[in-house]
């Protein structure tokens, strides 16, 4: 990348936070991505839904990647296969991205019950592709998002959500970075931080056709 190289003439130190795609030797901060794609998958799945659609960011970046994968790896370990028309990817990690992604989820003959989405932003376009489609979330539909920014708490419902540590990632970089600059020895070129899933209004069990908890005992 060019702007990688023009760091390395003039001598700046570069620590990049929750990258997208970068070369090994960028030192790099993230968070736990499969984890917390696994995590959001068995919420749902704990809530009695098996109808699980993933949408995520662009298909190559790392963090999508692995937030897929952790997705795939729950749903596997209770034997449910997801169809390939219930896994999406989009251009970007952007709200314009879940409407229409979450518009092709909603639009199936067989539409799931409940949408993990790569971010918040793409979850909040999900929110809206079910608002306009006169489906009720979390009543017919839940949804969970990824990062807990500003855009999961002020939705509407406020988002269930994987948090990412962002405050301590920033520091951690910081750290790296003012390291780097005085020719300190790093431990690792990339560092991964803890996420955790934020229950809020979005996810709610699954309802049979009477509209009954399918939890109910």
């Amino acid at each position: 990348m060019e702007e990688i190289t023009a760091l390395r003439v003039v001598g700046l130190p570069l620590v990049v936070i929750d990258p997208v795609n970068l070369p090994s030797e960028v030192p790099s901060v993230g968070a736990t991505n499969f984890r917390g794609g696994l995590e959001a998958a068995r919420h749902l799945l704990d809530l009695g839904h098996r109808r699980i659609a993933y949408l995520g960011g662009p298909a190559a970046s790392e963090c999508n990647q692995a937030r897929r994968q952790g997705f795939l790896a729950a749903m596997a370990a209770v034997a449910e296969e997801v169809p390939d028309e219930y896994l999406l990817s989009s251009a970007d990690f952007c709200y314009e991205d879940g409407v229409v992604g979450g518009s092709r989820l909603l639009d199936l003959p067989t539409r799931p019950t409940a949408i993990f989405a790569g971010n918040d932003e793409l979850a909040a376009g999900v929110l809206e592709a079910a608002r306009g489609r006169g489906i009720l979330v979390p009543q017919d539909l839940s949804v969970v998002g990824f990062d807990d920014t500003q855009v999961a708490r002020i939705a509407s419902p406020p988002l269930t959500t994987v948090r990412q540590p962002l405050q301590d990632m920033g520091a951690v970089a910081i750290r790296t970075a003012l390291m780097l600059a005085a020719d300190e020895k790093i431990d690792s070129q990339h560092v991964e931080l803890a996420t955790k899933l934020v229950i809020r209004s979005s996810t709610a069990p699954l309802r049979d056709s009477e509209g009954e908890s399918t939890l109910a005992g």
